[in-house]
């Protein structure tokens, strides 16, 4: 065997140092990223939806203690570095439920529509609005009799609410008064919050439209003003967000004014607007739309119409001719005939409205500009009398002002007191 040569074992000793002081290195290196975990950790910040994340994070730290024995060394080493994890006293609640919401209390979603629905009804609910004028009959008074109700009854009319809705809803107050059942102020205006809530409903089918058809067509009708343009661009908006192909057409065809907005509302919401020459045939543009519609496989028909005198005759002859044209274009078409009434003009728009059921095939009403009239009661005197369901609400200008109609929502906006939110 051959001999080292006695130069180089000064070299030997050097590389063995040199190889010591790294495996030093590394192992002090890896001893304290196992450690660190234990020095930074800091306690559980306490967060709403804190129970329900908890679980998947102890699973998370499961899988990294799982991969730690690759880097951690001995045996002795890992569980020093990872002792047992201790169960905590957050493991015993039950994370997937929640508190019951208590019965009647309202959910923090239902209070925002109430707080938005009064936000756009506060001239209505001002002193010399429909609720402020009701409040002022209760102050002060800790007993209620009959004569009460002739108060009530000044107040609904001043309010447009028409002599025949407030017969109706003076009906049973008057019979619960003269028996002596209404005794306090709280239970009279729970009655009348019970009866508006009755006048409303018309039969349960207020509230938004259904998408019955592919597509499903809607005429917006009413008078010059009323705002079926600005109508049709705030439904276009909602719809195309919740993901329903709309197609616009542009079927008032006597104003230019009124196409060019149409054409403004396809261009920011993204629908096609079909549109015809000026002067063109609304019948035949909204046809060509439904057409087109069908061709696309679009969910919604929007169809604007030009503005109708109701005293007209022939003009709403004209608009019976429209609705015959797109029952040619499509069976059963139009599924929905909505007419856009304007709120400020009160008494006024109740008869336009009954002019309009006479002549067309009305299936509900959208009522715009309710924010600019302290006289939020008229709606129930269209309601009542015409038997006509509300679909939408306009409370602003914005494409989010116009809101789906819920009789209990609307009363409790236009009738319920602050301190009770939206109890019933």
């Amino acid at each position: 065997m051959r001999a080292v040569p006695w130069g180089l074992y000064p070299m030997t000793i050097v590389y063995v140092l040199v190889a010591i002081a790294l495996l030093v290195g590394i192992y002090l290196l890896f001893s304290k990223k196992s450690e660190a975990p234990e020095l930074k950790a800091a306690p559980p910040e306490r967060k709403l939806g804190a129970r329900k994340e908890a679980a998947p994070k102890r699973a998370e730290g499961k899988a990294e203690k799982a991969a730690a024995p690759a880097e951690a060394g001995t045996p002795k080493e890992q569980a020093e570095a990872e002792p047992a994890e201790q169960p905590s006293a957050e493991a015993e609640i039950p994370i997937e439920e929640e508190a019951p919401e208590e019965e009647g209390r309202p959910s923090i979603e239902h209070v925002r529509d109430i707080g938005s629905l009064r936000k756009g009804l506060a001239k209505s609910r001002g002193e010399e609005g429909f609720f402020g004028r009701l409040k002022a009959l209760f102050s002060g008074r800790k007993e209620i009799g009959s004569e009460i109700a002739e108060e009530i009854e000044e107040v609904l009319l001043a309010s447009d609410v028409g002599v025949q809705t407030t017969e109706t809803i003076l009906g049973r107050v008057r019979d619960e008064l003269s028996k002596g059942d209404l005794v306090d102020s709280s239970r009279v205006w729970k009655a009348l919050r019970a009866e508006a809530r009755q006048v409303l409903e018309v039969e349960g089918e207020a509230g938004a439209f259904q998408l019955r058809s592919k597509p499903t067509v809607v005429l917006m009708v009413g008078v010059n003003g009323a705002g079926k343009t600005t109508t049709i661009g705030k439904l276009a908006t909602r719809m195309e967000a919740e993901g329903h192909k709309c197609v616009l057409a542009a079927g008032d065809t006597f104003r230019a004014a009124a196409v060019q907005q149409l054409i403004v509302w396809g261009d920011r919401v993204g629908c096609e607007v079909v549109r015809g020459k000026d002067g063109a045939d609304p019948g035949s543009v909204i046809f060509d739309a439904i057409k087109k519609a069908e061709e696309s496989g679009a969910d919604v028909v929007l169809a604007d119409t030009a503005g109708r005198l109701h005293t007209k005759s022939n003009l709403m002859a004209e608009m019976q001719k429209v609705v015959r044209t797109v029952g040619k274009a499509m069976d059963g078409a139009p599924h929905e005939v909505l007419l856009v009434i304007d709120a400020t003009n009160g008494q006024n728009a109740l008869a336009q409205a009954k002019e309009f059921k006479e002549s067309l095939p009305l299936s509900g009403i959208v009522l715009t500009k309710l924010d600019g009239t302290a006289k939020g009661g008229m709606i129930l005197g269209i309601c009542d009398t015409l038997k006509l369901p509300v679909r939408f609400v306009g409370l602003g200008e914005r494409a989010d002002d116009l809101h789906d109609f819920s009789p209990v929502e609307f009363v409790e906006a236009l009738l319920g007191k602050e301190s009770e939110a939206t109890a019933a």
